[in-house]
């Protein structure tokens, strides 16, 4: 079937019907006569951006003279309010912080029955004399453990660097798995139905074969209220999925740019026939649920569309508690990655402070 492309497919996938059944006018940037885009058709770009967030035009240096003069000579007032642009005082590098590197590590899944890989940020100065906060940050669909790690762009290490410099938040872990947890190695992901199911087997990973292997190898705090979890569009997805059925090993979430199939939905890539219907989009009664569960989007997303605040509605509408907020002008790219992580952060950082 012929398939007429007028721009980058990354800027078209995963855009139709939100999953509550409103309808919003997008913007398209690939036309078809059948609305649908094979699996053959991704480029490895197109896949790069949607693990980790489509390229975007550098922006000014964050780290020049002129800016960091400028941050000096203001007082940073934490507060708990949303902003929608992670300020440049968080992204930019200082000559007087020590910033951790990503390293690899693997572990053995028993939910897989494999051994399965990790890139994890320890801070500067690790020591096994102190227990850390963790962070567990999921990627996006077709990314691996390297997807952030290898992306210096997303500014991670600056901004869990430059928090904890401020002393604003402890000094913390941030573990970036490979989501993809499939028992048979050659399994590939792609957009079909069969093939996304073990990006929803993860939640069985990670709670019970990687978060015990970071608790047995690394010096961590343990409890929810150390425990973060935050994910980024594939990652998002499976974060709020994670979030509603383990609430109680969470304090703090995050869910970036989430993409469609925890319920029952269509894009232009295939039908997803949900991981949990409409009317199950809630904690469960009595369930001890987040401090701060965090749901964003940029409002010019060209890869999830509306699906995010689809499920912001639902939540709403199930009585679930969240924060929801749109970063005006951002794509399915860093500055969401950024504003999300930011926020998240910034939470942690006042609920610690005033209780």
């Amino acid at each position: 079937m012929k398939i007429v492309l007028i721009a980058t497919l990354s800027l078209a996938i995963l855009l139709g019907s939100a999953g509550c059944g409103a309808k919003e006018e997008t913007t398209m940037s690939i036309a078809t006569e059948n609305s649908t885009v094979t699996n053959d058709e991704i480029t490895a770009e197109d896949k790069s951006s949607f693990a980790s967030g489509i390229a975007t035009e550098e922006e000014p240096p964050e780290n020049d003279v002129a800016a960091k003069e400028s941050t000096d000579n203001e007082e940073y007032v934490l507060n708990d309010e949303i902003e929608e642009r992670c300020p440049a005082a968080f992204t930019m590098t200082r000559s007087d912080v020590k910033y951790g590197e990503f390293t690899h590590n693997t572990y053995y899944s028993e939910t897989c029955g494999l051994e399965r890989g990790y890139s994890i940020l320890l801070p500067s100065d690790y020591s096994e004399d102190k227990k850390y906060p963790v962070l567990y940050l999921l990627h996006g669909i077709f990314g691996d453990e390297y997807s952030f790690s290898n992306d210096p762009t997303n500014k991670l290490k600056e901004i869990v660097g430059n928090f904890a410099a401020d002393g604003l938040i402890d000094e913390t872990i941030i573990v970036c798995p490979n989501m993809y947890a499939s028992s048979d190695p050659d399994q590939k992901p792609a957009f079909d139905a069969e093939a996304c199911l073990p990006y929803d087997n993860f939640i069985n990973d990670l709670v019970n074969d990687l978060m015990p292997h970071i608790e047995s190898e690394y010096s961590v705090l343990t409890g929810r209220e150390n425990t973060y979890l935050a994910g980024f569009s594939m990652g998002g997805r499976e974060t709020i999925f994670i979030t509603l059925q383990r609430p109680e090993l969470f304090g703090y979430v995050c869910a970036i740019s989430s993409a469609p199939g925890i319920v029952p939905s269509h894009d232009n890539f295939m039908t997803h026939p949900g991981q949990i219907q409409e009317s199950e989009m809630k904690f469960a009664d009595g369930a001890i649920t987040p401090d701060i569960f965090i749901i964003c989007c940029g409002t010019k997303d060209s890869v999830v569309g509306t699906f995010p605040k689809s499920y912001h509605d639902l939540l709403e509408a199930n009585g679930a508690d969240h924060i929801w907020y749109e970063i005006n002008g951002a794509d399915h790219d860093n500055n969401a990655i950024k504003s999300g992580i930011y926020n998240l952060f910034k939470q942690i950082a006042y609920s610690k402070k005033h209780n």
